[in-house]
């Protein structure tokens, strides 16, 4: 049987699992009718998503050991009206200027 054609933009991994996980890998295959293939790209998707949320919650944990008193709503709202008129004293300035 020939190796299906690739596609220009996959690339092939070989890897190797011991006899009784391989068995397990083709048993999953199998019943959500995937390609072994296709179960290692979703598999990989999630470990992603996995990582990405454990790269989250160490941001979250730095942060919150910066400011163990986590912001109230009224703190951030606080915080962009601040900026907003901060920005909007930059825009009166730059407008003034243009005027003289």
């Amino acid at each position: 049987m020939a190796p299906p054609p690739r596609t220009p933009r996959s690339r092939v991994f070989t890897i190797s699992f011991p006899e009784n996980l391989a068995q397990q890998v083709e048993k999953v295959a199998e019943e959500e009718s995937r390609t072994i293939s296709e179960l290692f790209r979703q598999a990989f998707r999630g470990y992603l998503v996995d990582r990405a949320h454990r790269s989250l919650e160490k941001t979250r944990a730095e942060v919150h050991a910066r400011n163990p008193t986590p912001y109230t709503e009224d703190d951030v709202e606080g915080f962009v009206d601040e900026i907003r008129a901060e920005m909007y004293a930059e825009r009166m300035k730059s407008v003034a200027q243009k005027a003289s």
